[in-house]
């Protein structure tokens, strides 16, 4: 199996097993390389708040599809499943196993399922995103649960940016259904995913020291950084848990307390949607996330089909 995605919530260890498993893989005389799923790693600069790895901290290992996008750019999967394809295919070409790694659960299913993305129309666009500022996510929501309860069911009221995607599709196509993903996707080409998964009470915790460890290690700092490149006029990043309440920090809207607070809580939420999107995958072969380092090679065995 030459496409394995490594996928699970926020703080399961993603990364580190992407790395185990590409030195079991090299161990057996072969290589794999990383192809990046998370949406908020394409950003250069946005490390710390986003558990990017170092080049130093990648062991060798080729990723790709990180700090692709400066901060005022705005990330779209629809952009992104060409460009993870490709990398995807061009590791295969080249005889590897590709490593598709990360917790943007609409990214990952970009790569691994055929799915298709209706264009998009920057004059409804940009009312939609109007409204959006005017009377924010909760009005909109409702609209869409009106139009397609089912759609509106699978995105977080809270989500400004999906809901209004959502709105955006059904008025372009017509059909509310187009916002949906399919039932059962059909595989894009054979694959394997690996779910790490983690007790809840214990990924809390793990979570909730994440946060911690982020500002102590100078998140304030990068986000400072990131406002002299723009991060302020940007779409989707200066939305990115942890940043906007940075953001709010250094602008005095919120004490540095209830900035790692909120940025606990949100994370916590966001981990937890991120199980229920994996869930879906019902194929996946779900893994313990500090038995990781065991089930490596095991991985690696079946990428080599032996």
């Amino acid at each position: 199996m030459t496409l394995i995605a490594i996928v699970g919530a926020t703080g399961t260890g993603k990364s580190r097993f992407a790395l185990d498993v590409a030195h079991a893989v090299a161990d057996r005389g072969g290589f794999a390389e990383v192809v990046n799923a998370d949406a908020m790693q394409l950003y250069r600069g946005m490390d710390i708040g986003t558990a990017k790895l170092g080049i130093d901290e990648r062991e060798g290992v080729p990723h790709h599809l990180l700090d692709v996008l400066d901060v005022t750019d705005e990330a779209s999967v629809a952009a992104y499943q060409p460009s993870a394809r490709a990398a995807v295919d061009d590791i295969i070409a080249r005889g590897g196993v590709a490593l598709l790694t990360g917790g943007s659960g609409l990214y990952v299913s970009s790569v691994i399922h055929d799915l298709r993305f209706p264009g998009t129309d920057a004059a409804i666009r940009a009312r939609l995103e109007r409204e959006l500022d005017e009377v924010g996510p909760g009005l909109l929501h409702r609209r869409l649960r009106e139009l397609d309860a089912e759609t509106a069911a699978s995105v977080d009221p809270q989500n400004g940016r999906r809901i209004v995607r959502a709105l955006e599709v059904i008025e372009l196509t017509g059909e509310p259904k187009a916002a949906r993903l399919p039932d059962e996707p059909v595989p894009w080409r054979p694959h394997r995913i690996v779910h790490l998964r983690a007790e809840r009470a214990r990924l809390v915790e793990r979570l909730d020291a994440r946060v911690l460890d982020m500002w102590a290690a100078g998140l304030v700092d990068e986000v400072r950084s990131l406002i002299l490149l723009g991060l302020e006029r940007g779409v989707t990043a200066r939305k990115a848990i942890g940043y906007a309440q940075a953001l709010a920090g250094i602008h005095g809207r919120m004490p540095q307390a209830d900035a790692i607070a909120e940025t606990q809580a949100l994370t916590r939420t966001y981990a937890r949607r991120q199980v229920g999107w994996f869930r879906r995958y019902a194929a996946a072969s779900v893994v313990d996330a500090d038995d990781r380092a065991a089930v490596a090679a095991e991985v690696a065995r079946q990428a080599a089909g032996d």
